[in-house]
């Protein structure tokens, strides 16, 4: 077991040659990248034909890991952990990675769509409902009319048998695909993309939640100026008050002192690349 001194920020152990740096955030690895440098990294590994997944993470996210040690294990084991939320962001930059940014799920989602083009990346949808996915579908070909979207699946809403597991993974492999784009709830799309991992030929799994909903029309995405504030989460509520008060009670008064205690030294987050019994599969790095 690998550990990372408090507010230090070397070379990720993913890239010992250098080229990414990353972020102790709660004991959490938070990749150095913008949405330009984190198309650019997925597109090299698939070049390289390696078999990875990324996780999109924001303030909620990473206090889940706190009582979660499974959930951060599968975080400090991703390929990439992106600054979805502007908090991450300002923790990077902080720590010296000043051409940090925000790697927003839906922006990502269409950043990689538009980088792949070109190059024949092939795509499967993961997630969400039948209509949705047929919603999304259309939307992103019309948008990116030469992207090769070659399937979509909605899993049922409740754990999966192992028969179904073994089906879902051998028809996402006789796809073809390049990468499979995760549109579960978080953490069950943190935990699914590291359960199958070992079992699917795709070189990339990314877990985008809610750009599902967002892309295919059926929820509204805070317009741009919120989303650099840092108040994304209040505008969220606004939009889903009964859903969301008791996530954002919590999240953002446990993010803000958690986050105080590391940055003054009163609390120790060291980064752990893996729990015994985590029972999680998944590359270890």
């Amino acid at each position: 077991m690998r550990k990372q001194a408090v507010g230090s920020s070397p070379t990720s152990v993913l890239h010992p040659e250098g080229s990414l740096g990353w972020t102790n955030v709660l004991g959490v690895r938070v990749s150095a990248v913008n949405l330009k440098s984190a198309t650019e990294f997925i597109q090299k590994a698939i070049e390289d034909g390696r078999k990875e997944y990324v996780c999109v993470r924001d303030a909620h996210g990473i206090v889940r890991c706190q009582d979660d040690p499974e959930l951060r294990s599968i975080h400090n084991r991703a390929f990439l952990v992106t600054p979805d939320g502007m908090p991450l962001v300002w923790a990077l930059r902080k720590a010296g990675h000043a051409e940090s940014g925000r790697v927003y799920g839906p922006d990502l989602m269409l950043s990689v769509f538009d980088a792949g083009s070109a190059k024949g990346l092939r795509h499967f949808l993961y997630g969400a409902t039948a209509e949705t996915l047929e919603q999304l579908q259309a939307r992103l070909l019309a948008k990116f009319p030469q992207a090769q979207i070659v399937g979509s699946y909605a899993p049922p809403f409740r754990k999966l048998s192992t028969q179904e597991e073994a089906d879902i993974a051998d028809k996402l492999n006789r796809s073809g695909a390049d990468i499979i784009w995760v549109g579960l709830s978080s953490p069950k799309q943190e935990l699914w993309m590291a359960h199958m991992r070992d079992r699917l030929e795709a070189s990339m799994l990314i877990g985008v939640g809610a750009a599902f909903d967002f892309h295919a029309g059926l929820k509204r995405q805070a317009p741009r100026f919120i989303q650099r504030s840092g108040f994304e989460w209040a505008f969220r509520l606004l939009c889903e008050p009964r859903r969301l008060w008791r996530r954002y009670a919590l999240v953002v008064p446990t993010f803000i002192s958690l986050s105080a205690f590391q940055r003054l030294g009163l609390r120790q987050f060291p980064i752990e690349d893996a729990i015994s019994g985590s029972g999680v599969s998944g590359q270890m790095q």
